[in-house]
This record gives structure tokens, C-alpha cells and sequence, in this order.
């Protein structure tokens, strides 16, 4: 620092100042000394750093190692969220949430030295697990809306909240008879999509029925599309717990000469890549992975400061194309 220091002709504190990011360098400053650093090939030595600071400057992420969507958008989520405060990841995954695995992994982390554990939570056994490790660093979870205790942290996607988005769209059209096509009850986004499908369409006066069965993948939304248009009534409606249900829904029906949504609606949930491209275009509610990524780490670094962190929810948005309308009423079309 000290030779870059010399050559932009600046202060060493100048140096920091710019290296940080801070906003009282002029302009023309820090051009040149970012040009004295690019010159010199100056690198941050992260261990002198840490002897300073008494932090690492490395942030320990968990996650069950899933390549669905969301899982997997939420870790893309902070690691950029990390990046841009600065952090580097230390990322593990885990194929069951079980106490030994896990205390392994967390062990791990804090062999590294790492300030706080972000742990990406799906299952019930997952909040369990974490709740029985005495962590001397902070821990956040992403998933869970709520957590018993005062010594757990969560940042969540309201999934309750998405999901009456969803259905209330389907009512306001018309539609009375709305489907569920539900994900994984063992998952905790999956169980809390089936309560906002059936609290809303209650204050909407509709009693649901149960819910149909199903996992996250398309096949399973194929199968049971192939199964409605089989029993002979279909719904007016169906809300998918995620889009790749609402692929196979799609797909099936457009075999079985249902049309989408003259003849039934089909929401999904999450907004994937390529569900604007769906035939029809999927109506959908969209999960804010950049804001849950950027709410974590203002979390966990909030903790390693010291400071109060309560519970942080982020707020989903339905976003409509072309697979939802108004129920056929008879004698149309």
C-alpha cells in the first residue's frame, strides 16, 4: 500500500479509503489510484488483514446441495451479496440434516476462522439441527419465516404471502374452483404455499379440497395433468407449488386438447428462467433472490457487529402473462 501510496502521490490512508470503497475520494483520485494499483499489480493481503482487524473476512455457507431453483438462486443470491460487502464463501453442503454432519461442517467453518454461517434451511430437521449447535459466531437462516428462541436468525421469502398472491389473481378473474397442485410436505416453502392457497380462497368464502399430491420436478405436474384430464372434470384453475409443476401441467394438457386458460388457468410460482417462454407464457409469482441475498448479509454482518437482528421477510411479486384468464363460462367458445 505503501508503494502504491508513492506512486499516486496520495496519502496510505487515501489508499484504504479507495480500496474500501468509501465516498469522500474525488473522481481524479481514485482514477489514480486504481491506475498506481493496476501498475504495481497491488494485491490485499487478507492474512495481515485479519491480524488487524481480528475478523477473516470469510463467511460460511450451508446448504442440502439441491439444484432446484430456488435452493440454488438463493445461494447464487449471497454469494454475490458476500462479494459486493467484500466476503469471501466457504461454501459446504450436506446431504441430510443430522446433527453429527452438520457440527461437522460448522466445525469446519470455524477452523477457518469464519466471522458467521449463513445456513440455507428447507426442511424442519434443518432448523433442529442448528438450533442444537452452540455456535460461538453468528448464524442466519434463509427459509424459515419464523424460529423459536431469540438465538436464531431468519431472512425468508414470504411463501405464505406469494401464494395468496397467486390465488387471489385466479378469484379476481372469476375462477371458483382452484386447484393446488402442492410441492414436498416435508419442505418448509412447500407446506406454507398449500396454507396461503387455503386461507385465501376461505376469505374468498370457497372451501378448498385437499390438495393434489406432487414433488417439484415436471414429471410429476405431467402425471397429474394427464390424471385431472382422465377423471373427466377438470378444474377451472390450477396453482402449481413451483413452475416446473406448472411445465408438466402445460404439457399435458396441451397433448389432451385442453386449452390453456380458455378451458383451465395454470399459475406457477418462483419465475424461472424461461417461464415467460412457456407455451402458454407462465403466469407466476417471482421470488426477489438479489433483496433475500442483500437482507442476509446486512444481517450476518449486522450480528458480527453486535447489533439486533430481527427477523427479515422479503416480499414476492405475482407477475401475469398469458396462462391465466377468466373461467369459460358455458355457451362461450
Amino acid at each position: 500500500m505503501s508503494d502504491v501510496a508513492a506512486l499516486a502521490g496520495v496519502s496510505h490512508q487515501t489508499v484504504s479509503r479507495v480500496l474500501n470503497g468509501h465516498p469522500s475520494v474525488r473522481d481524479e483520485t481514485r482514477e489514480r489510484v486504481l491506475a498506481a494499483i493496476g501498475e504495481l499489480g497491488y494485491r490485499r493481503n487478507t492474512a495481515a488483514r485479519a491480524l488487524v482487524t481480528r475478523r477473516s473476512g470469510i463467511i460460511g455457507v450451508v446448504t442440502s446441495g439441491s439444484a432446484l431453483f430456488g435452493p440454488t438462486s438463493t445461494l447464487i443470491a449471497i454469494e454475490n451479496a458476500a462479494r459486493e460487502a467484500g466476503y469471501f464463501v466457504s461454501l459446504a453442503t450436506v446431504a441430510a440434516w443430522e446433527q453429527d454432519g452438520l457440527r461437522a461442517v460448522l466445525e469446519h467453518f470455524l477452523s477457518q476462522g469464519a466471522d458467521g454461517v449463513v445456513v440455507v434451511a428447507a426442511h424442519d430437521d434443518a432448523v433442529e439441527a442448528v438450533r442444537e449447535f452452540p455456535s460461538p459466531v453468528p448464524v442466519v437462516m434463509v427459509g424459515p419465516r419464523e424460529l423459536p428462541g431469540a438465538e436464531l436468525h431468519a431472512v425468508a421469502v414470504d411463501q405464505y404471502g406469494g401464494a395468496r398472491l397467486a390465488v387471489r389473481h385466479l378469484i379476481d378473474l372469476g375462477h371458483r374452483d382452484v386447484a393446488h397442485l402442492a410441492g414436498p410436505q416435508d419442505w418448509l416453502d412447500a407446506r406454507h404455499r398449500v396454507r396461503g392457497w387455503q386461507d385465501e380462497l376461505r376469505a374468498a368464502g370457497i372451501e378448498p379440497g385437499a390438495p393434489l399430491s406432487g414433488d417439484w420436478g415436471a414429471d410429476r405436474g405431467y402425471e397429474v395433468g394427464c390424471e385431472l384430464v382422465a377423471g373427466g372434470r377438470l378444474p377451472t384453475a390450477v396453482f402449481a407449488a413451483n413452475d416446473l409443476l406448472a411445465l408438466g401441467l402445460l404439457r399435458a394438457f396441451a397433448e389432451s386438447g385442453v386449452r390453456v386458460p380458455d378451458d383451465v388457468s395454470v399459475v406457477g410460482f418462483d419465475d424461472v428462467a424461461g417461464s415467460a417462454h412457456f407455451f402458454p407464457p407462465l403466469t407466476t409469482v417471482r421470488q426477489e433472490f438479489g433483496d433475500l441475498g442483500r437482507r442476509c448479509l446486512a444481517m450476518l454482518l449486522g450480528l458480527i457487529e453486535g447489533d439486533d437482528a430481527p427477523a427479515s421477510v422479503v416480499e414476492p411479486h405475482l407477475v401475469v402473462r398469458e396462462s391465466s384468464g377468466p373461467p369459460r363460462h358455458d355457451g362461450d367458445g
